[in-house]
């Protein structure tokens, strides 16, 4: 079961890949397009900049609760969102 479910991801990212190039072009349409909303165009701009150079690294603020804290923050507010505080993080 396990080497058919294998069998299927490689399959699926195979043909993700293969368009790759349309995809790309796409985004640099709608990057482009005056008739696209800003946040479009800069939602396609970032997608762009993303695969082709990776995510900017993001620092995160420690708190004085630690590290493990915030990870424990942030998996209450995601995982269960109606127990989080309305502070937020």
């Amino acid at each position: 079961m396990k080497t058919e479910m294998t069998k299927t991801i490689t399959e699926i990212r195979s043909i993700a890949r293969s368009h790759t190039r349309t995809a790309i072009n796409v985004l640099v349409g709608i990057m482009r397009s005056k008739d696209a909303t800003a946040a479009a165009r800069v939602s396609a701009a970032n997608a762009i900049l993303d695969r082709g150079w990776g995510k900017a690294a993001q620092s995160l603020e420690n708190s004085d609760d630690g590290p493990l804290e915030l990870i424990h923050k942030i998996e209450r507010t995601i995982v269960y969102p109606e127990n989080s505080d309305s502070k937020g993080l």
